[in-house]
């Protein structure tokens, strides 16, 4: 049994007007592996007709609905609801991380200070979500990448169907410069750079990175797929672990 006292404790924030609710349950899956969440609440005015089709999965998956009647017609109000309570949740001090579950801008000011507070940040939206808000968060997760091995399999018989809005590696020339500026960065002597280093460095400069965007698992698997721009090398690490590098091809 997993030591909860171990485990990162995570509170998820939902702007529902500008989240979908069909991917709640994927969303909820994927952050539990981050950790232990304790806090999952979802902002909007529950009055509101656009926002009908959300109560039987708040309910089934636990999610507290917060409400926050529009103050004008027009304005929305949820925003300031709930940067106001997550401000409120960091200032106990209970939490590792936040989940910011919107593909809205004005949460940009609100990751930029729960990171300032050293708290890790998770953004979760849309492709459409403004890179300011994605850039502000620690990890962001495109909802489109959420799920979408459960969605391969399903479909399995057209699987052209599957990947007909994935980007292909070898068509992404943004990935070949990062691949390119973090292999220059970390290369030993020898010209090679060790994949896990590169990797991590490739996460902190665009949090919006992510394997499942080019059909890959794993960012090894995109390298291997780029034969013809690097050449990769595996060897035996410390114990069990194998260390893999790679260099663009000459």
């Amino acid at each position: 049994m997993k030591d909860l006292d171990n485990l990162k404790k995570i509170a998820i924030m939902i702007d529902a007007d500008n989240a979908q609710y069909s991917k709640l349950s994927d969303i909820i899956s994927e952050i539990s592996a981050h950790g232990h969440i304790v806090v999952k609440r979802a902002y909007g005015d529950w009055s509101h007709e656009t926002l009908k089709n959300w109560k039987t999965i708040l309910n089934e998956l636990a999610i507290q609905p917060m409400q926050q009647f529009a103050y004008t017609v027009g304005k929305n109000s949820t925003d300031a609801s709930m940067i106001i309570d997550t401000m409120d949740l960091l200032y106990t001090n209970k939490y590792d991380a936040f989940v910011l579950v919107s593909s809205d801008s004005d949460f940009t000011k609100l990751a930029s200070r729960l990171r300032e507070s050293e708290i890790f940040v998770i953004g979760v939206g849309e492709k459409k979500t403004p890179i300011s808000f994605r850039n502000a968060c620690d990890d962001f997760i495109f909802v489109e990448n959420i799920g979408i091995q459960k969605l391969e399999e399903t479909i399995a018989v057209v699987p052209k169907e599957a990947h007909k809005t994935k980007i292909k590696v070898d068509d992404s020339e943004e990935l070949k410069d990062l691949l390119t500026t973090a292999w220059d960065l970390y290369k030993d002597d020898d010209g090679w750079a060790n994949i896990s280093s590169t990797g991590t460095y490739i996460k902190r400069l665009k949090p919006d990175f992510d394997p499942r965007t080019y059909n890959a698992t794993k960012l090894p698997e995109i390298l291997e797929r780029m034969n013809k721009t690097f050449e990769m090398k595996k060897y035996p690490g410390k114990g069990t672990v194998q260390i893999i590098a790679y260099r663009p091809l000459k």
